[in-house]
């Protein structure tokens, strides 16, 4: 693949494949948040037509390669290594004939259990407790000459969603993961399906005692997968994103399955299930923070009070 072949590639296609949905968009555009860090407002502009970005946040912008680079933090070569082994639709037969050559330069290099205190920070600034960590793993991976590691959540064909601080991407094949969260292993009747794997985890840190499956879809566009495999359930809960792609989602599942609960107005009033977790669990310390005073400054307040009183008596 070379850079013209890239940048022919629709960018929307780019960005749903790393796991960033649009928060609105037309026939024209369409607006992200940020990609590169966290934000509130949507500052990222996709124009459709001419197929290039500009992020109004840092007045940046540019092609494909562009957004990649900046992405990854790779080289021109780096990228292109790492676009020829995803499953663009529009580059398919390209794919196949590079792949041989092209599986050499992207690949996991170490899996192994939840270590790396930078990782675990990640997952607390996401609200999330080691209460999580067996449900996901520690990868290793590398992209040519570039090593990084990440949060890792296999899915069932054995590919990697990837999280770090940095980093939001995927390995291998793409696929919807299923976690079995009954421990007498029999096959459950109740599953609970989420977008991203960071809210199955806030569901989890939520519901501790929840029996049943987690179906994480790590892509909206593996929603036929996706409901194809509900067809093995009796009960289903919907804890999809609140923007336009997951109202479309939730609205083909409740047709597929009139009978399945959607829950995403329980937190209305943000983006995904995680965003509210982070909101409740600050909330909450806040509260606990305005009544608890300690006793010093209790004593500090009792004083002042004493003396406001004195001086007016003497007045």
């Amino acid at each position: 693949m070379n850079c013209k072949q890239f940048n022919s590639i629709s960018l929307e296609e780019v960005l749903v494949s790393l796991g960033h949905l649009p928060t609105k968009q037309n026939e024209k555009e369409a607006w992200f948040l940020n990609p590169f860090s966290t934000e509130n407002h949507a500052s990222f502009k996709l124009d459709k037509r001419n197929n290039v970005w500009y992020l109004h946040s840092e007045g940046i912008g540019g092609n494909n390669i562009d957004f990649m680079m900046k992405y990854l933090k790779a080289s021109v070569k780096e990228v292109l290594e790492w676009a020829e082994k995803q499953n663009f639709s529009s580059f398919q037969s390209q794919k196949d004939y590079h792949s041989k050559s092209s599986s050499l330069n992207y690949h996991i290099t170490e899996i192994k259990e939840l270590q790396n205190e930078n990782l675990k920070i990640y997952l607390q600034q996401r609200g999330l407790s080691p209460t999580v960590y067996s449900l996901v793993k520690e990868v290793h991976f590398a992209i040519g000459e570039k090593k990084l590691y990440a949060i890792g959540f296999e899915n069932l064909s054995g590919g990697w969603e990837l999280r770090n601080q940095f980093y939001k991407g995927s390995l291998l094949k793409k696929d919807i993961s299923v976690v079995n969260l009954n421990n007498n292993l029999k096959k459950n009747k109740n599953v609970v399906v989420f977008e991203g794997f960071i809210d199955a985890l806030s569901f989890v840190e939520m519901k501790p005692f929840f029996n049943g499956d987690l179906l994480v879809m790590n892509s909206v566009s593996l929603l036929n997968r996706t409901n194809e495999f509900l067809k093995n359930y009796s009960e289903i809960h919907l804890f999809l994103d609140n923007d336009k792609a997951g109202e479309n989602c939730k609205t083909s599942i409740l047709k597929s399955f009139p009978e399945a609960k959607n829950h995403s107005e329980i937190y209305a009033l943000h983006k995904d299930l995680n965003e509210y977790f982070i909101f409740r669990n600050n909330t909450k310390i806040e509260k606990q923070q305005q009544v608890e005073l300690n006793p010093k400054q209790e004593q500090e307040e009792s004083e002042i009070n004493q003396a406001h009183q004195t001086y007016r008596r003497k007045r």
